[in-house]
């Protein structure tokens, strides 16, 4: 017997359609009930069988499914057309019209919707929210997914569970994120929830936050755990999210071909699937992997392509961590006056809430360039902001290199104690990067 409402609810249903049409109960009970069940039914006091609830339908001119529910089946597949309108919307990277959709198809399911439909448009509306970096909204969004889908198995739930994860993440809150993705894991793993899509989406989506960290092992991990579920997952947005995920991984272990080809794979994944926004963290990525590999002008090349589609599609928060990524590239290249205007210029983007560790990076480049012009106070001014918002964010591989060189600076100046005081705090990162903030790993998926 599929989802239905309570008797109470359904025989009031039945009583106020009967009288809207004029009907006695009599008449609505033959040729096959009696007046007596339909008055029992109307009070509420039996659970009709699905037999019964078409007999009445057909006879009141309704579909089973409005009578047995309250919503009409054709409302319901209205919302989940126009549903997959709104997220094709967000595919091509139009987050601001795809938000406007989701919140019509909201309004108009609260009442009466399906809770899957509710919950996959508050997950739209909590993606959008991460596209135009509103992050305290998607959070939020992404909690009242969940709530929605109180009552479901942990599988369906992961995607508002990593949701939640992403945003703080992005907000720079390292620690609150991988602890969600970890403990989520855990709990699907042992309990032999072996959902493949639900673990690939939650391994992908840990590797960011590991990296950060300094957790280059539960990285790596991760993406290997990631790649062997790969071939279980038929969703192609999911096998393009890893890919670029994985790279990041391959990178740090200097597997650069591996992980160009990564991106590779994941570039013409979103291309079919015309994921403008996804599209452009490839460009990115690719970016960042021929910025390693020292080759600076198709670094740049990618990072510029990458910065004006997402500009092009307003996507704010993610078009400043990528000109933090082009700031750098133009430094290396000898611009640094380009690199200084670019990095100023998206700061205000920035914010300890808001892309924290990406805002680190920025103070971290323009205290480089201040060194370089011999502004040593603007430097130490600069190095002390980003180790502030990198310790806020627990990124403890950063935090270690930057220690480094703010003791640096302070010995050239003369302060020994205190640039002693910052190397110990850099060699604390450094001794065993991410067991500072991360517990026992996860439970490892039945592979």
């Amino acid at each position: 017997m599929g989802e239905r409402d309570e008797p109470e609810v359904i025989g009031r249903r039945v009583q106020r359609l009967r009288n809207e049409r004029g009907l006695t109960q009599r008449q609505l009970a033959e040729p096959t009930y009696t007046p007596a069940y339909i008055s029992t039914l109307e009070a509420g006091r039996v659970r009709p069988s699905d037999e019964a609830l078409r007999h009445l339908a057909e006879r009141l001119g309704v579909d089973f499914s409005e009578l047995a529910t309250g919503r009409s089946a054709r409302l319901v597949t209205d919302l989940r057309l126009r549903l997959t309108e709104a997220q094709r919307t967000l595919a091509t990277g139009e987050a601001e019209e795809a938000a406007r959709r989701y919140s019509a198809l909201l309004a108009e399911a609260e009442p009466q919707g399906p809770a899957e439909v509710r919950a996959t448009a508050l997950l739209g509306l909590g993606e959008c929210g991460i596209e135009t970096g509103d992050l305290v909204s998607a959070r939020e969004y992404f909690e009242r997914a969940e709530a929605c889908l109180a009552g479901h198995p942990l599988p369906a739930r992961v995607p508002a569970l990593r949701g939640r994860a992403v945003s703080h993440y992005l907000a720079g809150e390292l620690r609150y994120a991988v602890y969600l993705l970890e403990s989520t894991l855990d709990e699907l793993n042992r309990g032999g929830l072996h959902d493949p899509d639900a673990l690939l989406l939650l391994y992908a989506s840990a590797i960011g936050p590991y990296m950060d960290m300094g957790a280059h092992a539960r990285a790596a991990q991760a993406a290997e755990f990631a790649l062997a579920l790969a071939p279980q997952v038929a969703d192609p947005a999911l096998l393009a999210r890893m890919h670029r995920s994985v790279a990041r991984t391959l990178l740090a272990e200097g597997r650069i071909a591996e992980a160009d080809a990564s991106l590779v794979k994941a570039a013409e994944l979103y291309r079919q699937l015309q994921i403008r926004t996804e599209l452009a963290n490839c460009h990115w990525m690719r970016g960042y992997v021929c910025a390693q590999n020292g080759d600076l002008e198709r670094a740049e090349e990618e990072l510029r392509e990458a910065l004006a589609m997402l500009s092009a599609k307003r996507a704010a928060l993610y078009s400043s961590q990528v000109a933090v990524e082009l700031a750098d590239v133009l430094h290396r290249r000898g611009r640094s006056g380009e690199a200084a205007d670019l990095l100023n210029g998206v700061l205000g983007d920035l914010s300890p809430e808001r892309g924290a560790v990406h805002a680190a990076g920025a103070h971290r480049l323009l205290g480089i360039i201040a060194e370089d012009a011999r502004d040593t106070e603007a430097a130490e001014e600069h190095y002390v902001r980003a180790l502030s918002l990198l310790e806020r964010a627990g990124a403890a591989g950063d935090l270690a290199d930057l220690c480094r060189m703010l003791g640096d600076l302070l010995r050239r100046t003369g302060r020994v104690e205190a640039a002693l005081d910052a190397y110990r705090t850099g060699l604390g990162h450094r001794t065993a990067p991410g067991t500072t903030t991360l517990g026992p790993a996860p439970a490892q998926p039945p592979l």
